[in-house]
């Protein structure tokens, strides 16, 4: 029986990024409208089954109220800690379920807590979170379809689904985290209500990707000069504010000209050793560690990240293949 997860994050698009910049907000309402959209997607497709992570909220719940449905839409049965905690379980159980692939409604750092747990286990991230680099801006009703020709083996998952890469986090010779999208050491006082709020006190960013055409840390390095070609490449960036700066958009509706002191490609599975003494590191825009002088930290750029459905190409693909096609339409 083919099986879907859906993860949505109730906490994503809250955090003080939005008030120190104008990242976009979606209520747990709206959340739940898009879930909505997500499984009508599904059934349409004759998805068997779905699988959702509870929430205080209850947006899951709220998405499928009223809704006549040819699948079904099953909670797990995981305490609700109203953390982290909750998502971390909800992919785990989803992963030893086998389901055929993960709908993710959150931001970068929801995302990434999915991506570590559901190893090749496809995911698809639609956006509502504050930061949103990793997933993809895309209609809910769409990443719904595009999940069910995925799970349903309506198109090749070879064809649609990407490896994206990561950035693998080493302390003191042991892979203790990841990134998707950059890693960034900051001055303790650069951290408020554990996300960075105040960019000239970052020091080092590493980036698993470069583009001009994304927000954040990421598009900082798709707008400095590259010398030759490094397509897959990340980078790696010394920030000073004293430095000649480069004007990118940092956060939504910031931006700000940022001091680069230097910068340099970092090739599939190349790494970099961070200076030691004491800063805080964000991964994917969260505070998650405090490194020590004693600490000696290595972050690699690994090519073998998540397998991300494209939803895009999923959906081009099967309209090429005459999926859609009903009973003597196009006859």
């Amino acid at each position: 029986m083919t099986c879907v997860g859906i993860v949505a994050n109730p906490s994503s698009g809250k955090d003080i990024r939005r008030l120190v910049a104008h990242g976009s907000v979606f209520p747990d309402w709206e959340k739940a409208n898009i879930v909505r959209r997500v499984l009508l997607g599904l059934d349409a497709l004759g998805i068997a089954s779905v699988v959702t992570m509870p929430d205080f909220y209850g947006i899951c719940l709220q998405a499928r109220n009223n809704l006549t449905l040819s699948t079904t839409v099953e909670e797990l049965e995981i305490p609700v800690t109203r953390s982290r905690v909750d998502t971390v379980r909800a992919a785990g159980r989803m992963r030893e379920l086998k389901v055929a692939c993960v709908v993710i409604l959150g931001g970068d750092g929801t995302n990434r807590v999915v991506a570590k747990m559901v190893g090749d286990t496809p995911i698809l991230p639609v956006s509502t979170g504050t930061n949103n680099v990793f997933p993809y801006m895309i209609e809910g009703t769409l990443a719904g379809l595009a999940a069910g020709l995925v799970a349903g083996g309506l198109v090749p998952a070879a064809d649609v689904v990407v490896r994206r890469p990561r950035l693998d986090v080493e302390v003191n010779d042991e892979v203790v985290d990841i990134a998707l999208v950059d890693a960034v050491v900051c001055d303790r006082e650069g951290f408020a209500a554990g996300a960075v709020n105040d960019f000239t006190k970052t020091r080092l960013v590493v980036v698993a990707q470069c583009s001009a055409a994304h927000i954040g840390f990421m598009g900082l390095a798709g707008h400095l000069p590259r010398d030759g070609d490094h397509d897959g490449s990340g980078m790696v960036l010394e920030t000073d504010p004293d430095a000649p700066a480069v004007l990118a958009p940092i956060a939504p509706g910031l931006v700000l000209p940022v001091g680069v002191r230097r910068h340099a490609p970092l090739r599939p599975g190349e790494e970099i050793e961070l200076p030691r003494g004491t800063y805080g590191m964000a991964l994917d825009g969260e505070l998650e560690r405090t490194i020590l002088p004693a600490d000696r930290v290595v972050i690699r750029l690994n090519p073998e990240g998540p397998r991300v459905i494209d939803p895009y190409a999923a959906l081009s693909l099967a309209a090429e293949r005459g999926v859609f096609l009903l009973d003597g339409c196009g006859s």
